[in-house]
């Protein structure tokens, strides 16, 4: 590469990736990332949880097709700051309204709850409404759902 080239050497600059500023505003928050139910598709899940860890959070993902009960479980076994859900399966009110319950009945329903996935508006604003802290769907850019999961954690 020549000094007057305008692409940078950073490999995943040149693929086009998103280059987080140096001072991870994560650092330090342990956070779950969940696929409950069903659902099979998990590229977003795991998008999400590298977009996290690259802002410095500590990411424990739970990988497909876990229980509301597991998930509420690990959350309180690994002591983590927020609870990210991601839901593709159209299941979404049953199965975000039992991990909250359930984390509630062991204590931890102060934990910040997250949504993603495939969200009809109309749902996305009942979650808030119920006190889920974001919901998030593929069309955001995830420094927009980094900055918002920072904001809440604080």
């Amino acid at each position: 590469m020549n000094s007057t080239s305008s692409k940078s050497a950073d490999p995943s600059v040149a693929a086009g990736a998103t280059v987080r500023s140096p001072h991870a505003p994560l650092k330090g928050k342990r956070i779950l990332v969940a696929k409950p139910g069903l659902d099979g598709h998990d590229i977003g899940a795991k998008v999400i949880a590298l977009a996290l860890r690259d802002a410095g959070a500590s990411v424990i993902y739970t990988g497909l097709r876990k229980s509301p009960e597991y998930i509420a479980r690990i959350a309180v076994d690994e002591d983590v700051d927020a609870v990210g859900l991601s839901i593709l399966s159209g299941s979404h009110n049953e199965l975000v309204a039992r991990t909250v319950e359930l984390l509630a009945d062991q204590g931890a329903g102060a934990i910040p709850v997250f949504v993603g996935g495939s969200i009809p508006a109309d749902d996305r604003a009942a979650f808030l409404k119920a006190g889920i802290r974001g919901v998030f769907t593929s069309d955001m850019p995830l420094d927009d759902v980094i900055d918002a999961v920072a904001k809440v954690l604080g």
